[in-house]
């Protein structure tokens, strides 16, 4: 094994771990998964250590080492990605990809597209809508908190950015749930239509609740995986917090002004 081959295997194992973790895959899949390409290819000296937002690599080659150190940022979750990566490590295992294939396949994937912004739009507006309902509401809280929560994801793609913080922006987005919550049923109200702000409330923030974090991280320390799963609880727990102070701030903002009560 000389070290040009080498080296191509190390960074297509990488480049794999890379897009499995940044789009959800927990640290065990990710790392099983890197291990196994490697030695589909015939690099047994192959070794990689998985964080949440890290990754650390060697290869021992015959003629010298090599390794590989890359930060992966928390991106968006696009599960398409992970499934084509899933299919892509089980056809390298057979045997029937070589690395230049697998390399072209595997930037083909890497550049599938998310969800256009309108249909993640009608997706957040219905999915608000629908736990408002789950939650004890009926069609007022439904429509109410379908305005909502399409408003807060139109806000959130077309003002909010990754620059402004995980933190800051979910505070705020939270705050334009309830703000625009709060004037719907308002809405509702003039036109004699009753609406609970409660429901519709707790159905436009379900949409930015960190489920899938919250699930990876209790996967991960089921798998021995502690750090990273404290990483990802912790992480979980910033955001629940952030949204809180979002829906609070608006309240007591609100109280401030009409002199009522939170």
């Amino acid at each position: 094994m000389n070290s040009e081959y080498s080296r191509a295997v190390l960074e297509l194992a990488v480049n794999i771990g890379e897009t499995l973790l940044e789009n959800g895959g927990e640290i065990s899949r990710v790392q099983e998964t890197m291990e196994r390409v490697a030695k589909s290819y015939g690099c047994d000296q192959f070794h990689a250590y998985v964080l949440t937002n890290g990754i650390f690599a060697s290869m021992d080659g015959r003629e010298d080492g090599d390794g590989a150190v890359r930060h992966v940022p928390t991106t968006r979750v696009h599960l398409g990605r992970v499934a084509g990566v899933n299919e892509l490590s089980r056809d390298i295992a057979s045997g029937n990809v070589p690395p230049e294939e697998a390399a072209a396949r595997l930037a083909a994937i890497r550049k599938l597209p998310y969800t256009s912004p309108a249909a993640s739009v009608a997706a957040c507006a219905v999915g608000a809508g629908c736990f408002a309902v789950l939650f004890g509401g009926s069609v007022p809280e439904f429509a109410v908190a379908f305005f909502a929560g399409g408003v807060m994801q139109i806000c959130a793609q077309k003002f909010l950015t990754g620059s402004m913080g995980k933190i800051i922006t979910n505070i705020l987005l939270a705050a334009i749930v309830v703000l625009f919550g709060a004037l719907g049923t308002a809405a509702a109200a003039a036109l004699g239509v009753a609406a609970n702000l409660d429901q519709v409330i707790i159905g436009g923030i379900i949409p930015l609740v960190p489920g899938m974090v919250l699930t990876t991280s209790f996967r991960d320390f089921a798998n021995g995986d502690y750090l990273s799963g404290t990483i990802r609880i912790m992480d979980a727990l910033l955001v629940a917090g952030s949204i809180a102070v979002g829906v609070g701030a608006v309240f007591a903002v609100r109280a401030a002004l009409t002199g009522g009560v939170l």
